[in-house]
């Protein structure tokens, strides 16, 4: 096949975004089809450590990430109670470490930066994909309209509750964590006292608050999880109120009770979580973000490993004369391990950020004491190997070999 491939896109979210910006900076011919009338982010912060900035730069948007994104300068972890500061971790020093800078922004911010980026010729809104099915040498899209859209490959990047995952693969329903995540976003006009430069991860029994400033320093960011038996909502998202949130945080610091009083436009999130998956394509189709790889976000990567895949599938998809099949099965060769080892050390955080007892808790702290003393700059961190990651020297034509297994963090330390 010398011809480009044409590509359908099922999902307008950051990862099927970013896809369609880095398809459309090759030249390719795609579509986007968004269930939604109108591209919208639901949640507040999202923190792009550098090897989601270098996808963001070779998409030419550091101007974009100038203007509305914040450079935090460390990230503090205290005790939920008293206040005290277990560990102080540089972030500040990435540009030197990591080559680049670490960002926090508003994520309908970046939804709206990768979307400028889009030909608005090669986007369907209101498209409700009902199904997608191989069909010969291409694939073709369902939608609840009667309407078909058939591709060389199709791409589901339609979120943890993807249609596109279950036509694959059956329809298996993600497990609920028993966590629940609340996020709301306090401006500073209102409360300029609580914008600082580092962000501040408190840590309890059950639980723990992370708040740090996004919109150039123009709103403080909140994400407070709590562990609870049950979700009945049906939606994976639901409004909530200042007084549950609260009431879920009753006993906790002066400072964590004060921001959190001053919450307003408070949703609350079911966290939602599924293993490693061994594959994600069947033959013309194939997954990408959440609908692969649904991760909580103690490790704050899920819209980082999207914007990853959505790079190197779209370099893959570019080489001219490579089969489909084939670029699909290099890019899981790529992908897989990193993804699945992100998945598991993320599922592992947040069991030492939720530890229940006194005694766990004071080993854990005492740990990061040491950590402190030994490595500063990596104490609380432990990501150096995510951050060090750099998919813009991803070359198609190498065939790399991935790590021989997926290793989680350790639960303790």
């Amino acid at each position: 096949m010398n011809r480009k491939l044409r590509v359908g896109v099922i999902g307008g979210g950051i990862g099927g975004a970013a896809l369609m910006a880095s398809l459309r900076q090759r030249g390719m011919e795609a579509h986007l089809f968004e269930r939604t009338t109108a591209f919208r982010e639901v949640g507040a912060g999202v923190q792009m450590s550098p090897n989601a900035v270098k996808v963001l730069q070779a998409l030419g948007l550091q101007d974009a990430l100038n203007r509305l994104g914040y450079v935090p300068k460390a990230v503090i972890g205290r005790h939920w109670r008293n206040g005290r500061e277990n560990f102080r971790t540089p972030l500040d020093d990435c540009r030197r470490t990591f080559g680049t800078d670490y960002y926090h922004l508003h994520r309908a911010d970046l939804l709206a930066m990768l979307v400028d980026l889009i030909d608005p010729g090669q986007v369907t809104m209101n498209a409700h994909c009902i199904s997608v099915i191989n069909h010969g040498k291409t694939a073709v899209a369902h939608f609840s309209d009667h309407e078909d859209f058939e591709a060389d490959v199709i791409v589901g990047a339609d979120g943890v509750h993807s249609v596109v995952r279950d036509s694959l693969f059956g329809a298996e329903a993600p497990l609920f964590t028993g966590n629940i995540c609340w996020r709301a976003v306090i401006p500073a006009a209102t409360h300029p006292e609580f914008i600082s430069p580092f962000t501040e991860v408190w840590q309890g029994p059950n639980g723990h608050v992370v708040t740090y400033a996004i919109s150039g320093g123009n709103a403080l960011n909140i994400v407070a999880v709590s562990e609870t038996p049950h979700w009945m909502a049906e939606s994976w998202h639901v409004p909530s109120s200042r007084e549950e949130l609260l009431l879920a945080f009753t006993g906790w610091h002066p400072d964590v009770i004060r921001k959190l009083s001053a919450a307003q436009n408070v949703f609350k999130w079911g966290l939602f979580d599924r293993d490693p998956m061994a594959q994600w394509s069947i033959e013309h189709i194939t997954l990408l973000g959440d609908a692969a790889h649904p991760m909580l976000p103690f490790l704050a990567q899920g819209a980082a490993m999207a914007l990853e895949d959505g790079h190197i599938l779209a370099a893959l998809l570019a080489v001219p004369g490579l089969d489909a099949v084939d670029a699909l099965r290099q890019y899981e060769t790529e992908r897989l391990p990193r993804t699945g080892r992100v998945q598991l050390s993320a599922r592992a955080r947040g069991k030492r950020f939720h530890l229940p007892s006194p005694w766990q808790q004071f080993k854990r702290d005492f740990g990061y004491k040491l950590k402190t003393l030994l490595s500063p700059h990596t104490a609380g961190r432990d990501a150096h190997w995510v951050f060090s990651y750099d998919v813009t020297a991803f070359r198609p034509a190498e065939r790399r070999v991935p790590p021989s297994a997926v290793v989680p963090e350790p639960v303790n330390g």
